[in-house]
């Protein structure tokens, strides 16, 4: 992939490096059209209580407000991990073009998160979704924000 790609991507990791910081899970998710950063988010779960403030959720609400659409077509959502259902289907409402993420959900899952194993793909093909998949991308680099979460004193799962 692009080295832009790779820009993109850590950025998110940066964001979910600051949620880290800031005692939430170790997610992030950037939103880009036409190279351009549309909005970048991390996980607001705890802080804001609210179990859908997921990275993708809060990206794709920030994007659709900043282009005035809920229409994200030529969008590319780059994600820490790969989308859990939830976002992966507001992937696909959105019309994001695009998903490229770095963990997997298993990942995650072994990190002690509460997740559906339910994996991109097959919601794709389940769900005969047009979505772009770019799985892996950068993954030593983001699986890396599960050990460094892990040594936060003030770490919560769910």
């Amino acid at each position: 992939m692009k080295k832009t790609a790779q820009k993109f991507m850590m950025l998110a990791i940066e964001r979910a490096k600051q949620a880290i910081e800031k005692g939430q899970t170790p997610f992030g998710a950037c939103i880009v059209k036409d190279e351009q950063v549309i909005s970048c988010e991390h996980n607001t779960v705890w802080d804001t209580t609210d179990i859908t403030a997921h990275a993708e959720i809060n990206a794709i609400r920030k994007a659709c407000i900043k282009l005035d659409t809920v229409d994200l077509s030529g969008c590319v959502i780059y994600s820490t991990c790969e989308p859990c259902p939830m976002c992966f289907a507001a992937c696909h409402w959105a019309r994001i073009s695009k998903i490229v993420f770095g963990a997997r959900i298993k990942d995650a899952k072994q990190a002690g998160f509460s997740e559906l194993i339910v994996s991109n793909e097959e919601m794709k093909r389940l769900g005969e979704s047009s979505v772009e998949i770019v799985a892996g991308f950068l993954s030593e680099e983001n699986i890396e924000l599960f050990k460094l979460w892990s040594q936060n004193s003030e770490k919560r799962a769910y």
